[in-house]
Formats: structure tokens, C-alpha cells, sequence
């Protein structure tokens, strides 16, 4: 269902959402799928949320509520340049 959902994100129009920085999908100790995204700010979740919600409904993904939490740091890799 995952799979079929980023799919269906991407024919929408949602490959890299704005405000994403950063998304990984992991299957948990109960072979559920969890989800860890940092976003740019809530709001920016909130508006693609918008989006998501029918998308992950029509592929029959049913969302938890998401849990929230501020970041006290983000740090990214840079690529070097040779």
C-alpha cells in the first residue's frame, strides 16, 4: 500500500512536496509501516496534509494522527565537490 500511495502522490503532482526535507519509511517490530518526515514548519505539513489525506484514503492507507514534534536541530549532509 505504501508503494501504491507514493505512486499515486507522484501522478498527483507530489514527488518532492513542498516544505519535505526529509522522508523515511521503515516497517516497525510489528510489520506495520512507520513514517518519519521533517518538514519546514507545520504549516507546510499541514497544507500538504491537504493533499495527502484523499490520496492515501484512495489507496486504501488509513492515516494515523500525526505526531508533531519541534526540532531542536536538523543537520544535512553535503555532498562534496571534487
Amino acid at each position: 500500500m505504501y508503494d501504491k500511495a507514493w505512486e499515486d502522490l507522484r501522478s498527483e503532482g507530489f514527488s518532492n512536496p513542498k516544505g519535505l526535507l526529509s522522508h523515511v519509511a521503515y516497517v516497525n517490530a510489528d510489520g506495520a509501516m512507520d513514517v518519519v518526515d521533517v518538514w519546514e514548519s507545520a504549516d507546510a505539513f499541514a497544507e500538504f496534509g491537504k493533499a495527502l489525506g484523499p490520496i492515501m484514503q484512495k489507496s486504501g492507507v488509513n492515516l494515523p494522527e500525526p505526531k508533531i514534534i519541534p526540532a531542536h536541530n536538523f543537520y544535512q549532509v553535503q555532498a562534496e565537490l571534487a
